[in-house]
């Protein structure tokens, strides 16, 4: 199968690719370098340019008429920063997301698989959300990512196009094999973790009075090479997992919460050493969180979390520990 991959320089979609390939499956990738690396289009078709590049993703199709359906992971995360750059978030993940879907439509492509969100979710008192929990995205980031679902959703009642909507949780770790990883200074807790281990500074407990066990933030922590083989999944069995609907959203996680104090515990497990912590505000956008409690992915994809949280730690150092010359990482 071809696949057309967009955000395919970015974390997770580099992942993806990796995943695609080594199934026997050809991704082309389309990045527009704003944030992902040059590095990671490597050993792939690739194409440098926008989503909304309608001429671009017209030109794509025809040099790859093989192409049927597309992962689509272009997209600004920052939440703190989708909240002080709103209009960059929405122009990026909804109106993006709509240039793209009426290109391949227009180029004879009607099956999407998009990255979205977990966030979209309102917070249920027992921390855990299904695919048919409420939805109340705070944060700018969580709201494009619903308004991305619910555009796709109506284009598919309207057209030939059909979509798997797939809300990750929290992806951590890197490819297990080192060929794309996380980029420095992420901004999630693991990335955060793996910066303060890097400096010596302290790492900052952001929000320490949520509804949770201990108080702080509960993630469900999924290792990204787990996450890719789900893509995968979807794409090779689309016509199961919608059945007899135009679009369909699947919860991608482990079932299990963590808290922040937790994976600090871990992160201390897997190094063998002891973390500096100080106590923060939440910052903004930050939820209690949330994890699944959903078997879609099994009953749909036949996919599991293989992986665990500790494998996704060691994994993450390895890759931030790789030989220099390993891969010239940046644009």
């Amino acid at each position: 199968m071809e696949v057309l991959v967009t955000g395919g320089a970015g974390y997770i979609g580099s992942t993806i690719a990796s995943a695609l390939a080594d199934a026997g499956h050809r991704p082309v990738l389309l990045d527009d370098l704003s944030t992902g690396e040059r590095a990671f289009l490597r050993g792939h078709d690739a194409y440098i340019g926008d989503v909304s590049d309608r001429a671009l993703v017209r030109r794509i199709l025809k040099e790859n008429r093989r192409i049927r359906a597309a992962v689509h992971c272009a997209a600004r995360v920052v939440v703190p920063e989708s909240v002080t750059e709103p209009g960059r978030y929405y122009r990026t993940n909804v109106v993006g997301t709509l240039d793209l879907a009426e290109a391949l439509l227009a180029g004879g492509v009607r099956d999407l698989v998009l990255s979205s969100s977990a966030a979209i979710y309102a917070p249920q008192a027992d921390l855990t959300v299904d695919e048919s929990s409420p939805w109340h995205p705070v944060s700018p980031y969580a709201r494009t990512k619903a308004m991305a679902e619910q555009v796709l959703a109506d284009l598919a009642t309207a057209t030939d196009l059909r979509v798997l909507s797939l809300r990750y949780f929290n992806p951590v770790g890197a490819d297990p094999r080192l060929r794309t990883g996380p980029r420095p200074g992420a901004t999630h807790a693991l990335g955060r973790l793996l910066e303060a281990r890097r400096t010596g500074m302290p790492f900052a407990v952001t929000g320490t009075d949520h509804p949770t066990p201990d108080g702080t933030g509960i993630r469900d922590y999924v290792h990204v090479w787990d996450l890719a083989r789900a893509h995968v999944a979807a794409l090779e069995r689309f016509d199961v997992a919608l059945g007899e609907e135009r679009a369909v959203a699947i919860n991608l996680g482990t079932g299990r919460g963590t808290t922040v104090r937790e994976l600090v515990a871990a992160f201390e497990r897997v190094t063998g050493r002891s973390v500096p912590v100080v106590d923060a505000p939440p910052r903004e956008g930050d939820t209690a969180g949330a994890y699944t409690r959903s078997d879609r992915a099994a009953r749909l994809l036949g996919w599991t979390a293989e992986l665990d949280l500790d494998e996704a730690i060691a994994d993450a150092l390895a890759w931030g520990e790789r030989p220099a010359d390993l891969i010239a990482v940046g644009s």
